[in-house]
């Protein structure tokens, strides 16, 4: 919960049960000139409008992209921007708030941590969601992908992208299609049904068992 919501909320628990013992305190007209806690601006802006979870998506994006914020509070606002794109709304405005594009790019960060971030916020949005799964077609997203999972020198980072390549092309069969394209020899036979777990699982396990990388 957003915190300024969250002190809002403790501040009208302990005002309410003020004003239930004033009903029984033969002091109630003292008590009721006391003060109470106060409301800052902040809470008030949490209670009537603050910002949009779009305006908080695109504002993560420019931390993202910004030479001025460290790495330290990028990854916060990468942890922000995931929690923000579980939501199928959210993940669905990724395409018209333009974040589609600078999303898939940080797949080709410099950092570890960044890449790791990037591939885990693409599954995470793209989860039952054929809206966005789509996207990963159109953004070219799977050659970047399936280097990551079989070239990437960080353990954390294939797993992500792992993930990613999951999440994007389970029940959805353009996706799944578009995967076999770019996945190394022997690891599918033929058209794969989107449709079947197992075959799917057994391609995800090959990938996370590809030899890794010599450093």
């Amino acid at each position: 919960m957003d915190p300024n919501m969250n002190n809002l909320l403790k501040w009208g628990i302990q005002n309410s049960t003020q004003n239930n013992n004033q009903s029984t305190d033969p002091n109630a007209a003292n008590n009721a000139s006391t003060p109470r806690n106060n409301i800052t601006p902040e809470m008030i802006s949490a209670l009537f409008g603050g910002p949009s979870e779009a305006d908080l998506m695109k504002a993560a994006m420019e931390a993202l992209r910004s030479d001025e914020v460290d790495l330290e509070n990028k990854l916060i606002a990468f942890d922000n921007f995931e929690q923000l794109v579980e939501s199928i709304d959210n993940a669905n405005n990724l395409e018209p708030l333009g974040l589609w594009t600078p999303l898939v790019e940080l797949l080709k960060h410099e950092e570890p941590d960044m890449r790791r971030m990037a591939a885990w916020c693409i599954g995470t949005a793209v989860q039952n969601n054929e809206k966005a799964q789509d996207k990963v077609i159109v953004m070219n997203a799977f050659p970047i992908l399936v280097s990551i999972a079989i070239h990437d020198n960080t353990p954390a980072v294939r797993k992500k992208a792992v993930y990613a390549i999951s999440s994007s092309v389970r029940n959805y069969q353009p996706c799944m299609d578009e995967l076999t394209k770019y996945l190394p020899e022997g690891y599918a036979s033929g058209k794969v049904d989107a449709g079947d777990m197992e075959a799917i699982d057994a391609i995800m396990d090959k990938l996370r068992e590809h030899p890794v990388p010599s450093s």
